[in-house]
């Protein structure tokens, strides 16, 4: 009996691990368009990126203390490479009635006061954020332009040092980017992503 009972939990979890696993992204898969209201008030979609060489998708979000460690780290990825075909896109998954410091007047607030010459969405739904499958902020996800489609080339965190930008050795997606660039593989496509866990609707 205790044998059948493990062998149905196991069978349970391998459902659920299964079901998940059909539910986002994975790398080298294609992503599918979204629309999504800027800070500024109008619409972005990832289709107007279709001219360019990719985007560097990041859920992020203005109250956790890793995504404001990484700020500035987001800011300069754009002014890096939004020039090279691979702007950054952020996206705010946070449910405002969970976390009320990411509602979108915070959100534009933080978007003026940091200059940001990125758009900074509101995914009110989360929609958007199950279907990547992000779990935390900042979750990064490097899609690539490939034909008509976006697939997903990186997955997970930006470096390997939260706390100083200057110690970090392993610049993650920098490199995924670079090599895209150069049209060679990505050498680490897929790391942890470090941050705040995402504040999902209550069901």
């Amino acid at each position: 009996m205790k044998t059948k009972m493990q062998s149905l939990v196991m069978l349970i979890c391998a459902g659920i691990l299964f079901a998940g696993s059909t539910t986002s992204y994975q790398l080298g898969d294609s992503v599918s368009d979204f629309k999504l209201k800027n800070v500024d008030g109008k619409m972005v979609s990832l289709s107007d990126y279709k001219s360019g060489k990719g985007v560097i998708i990041i859920f992020d979000c203005n109250t956790c203390p890793y995504s404001r460690a990484y700020n500035d780290r987001i800011i300069g990825l754009n002014k890096k490479y939004a020039s090279q075909g691979f702007p950054v896109v952020a996206i705010n998954p946070n449910d405002p009635a969970q976390s009320p410091g990411d509602s979108f007047d915070e959100m534009a607030a933080v978007a003026k006061k940091k200059h940001y010459d990125f758009p900074y969405l509101q995914d009110l739904s989360q929609e958007v954020a199950h279907a990547f499958g992000a779990s935390n902020t900042p979750h990064v996800f490097v899609l690539k332009k490939d034909g008509s489609d976006f697939k997903v080339a990186y997955i997970g965190t930006i470096d390997n040092n939260t706390r100083d930008a200057s110690a970090a050795d392993k610049k993650y997606v920098e490199d995924a980017v670079n090599a895209l660039l150069e049209n060679k593989p990505v050498a680490t496509p897929k790391t942890k992503a470090i941050g705040c866990g995402i504040r999902w609707k209550n069901s």
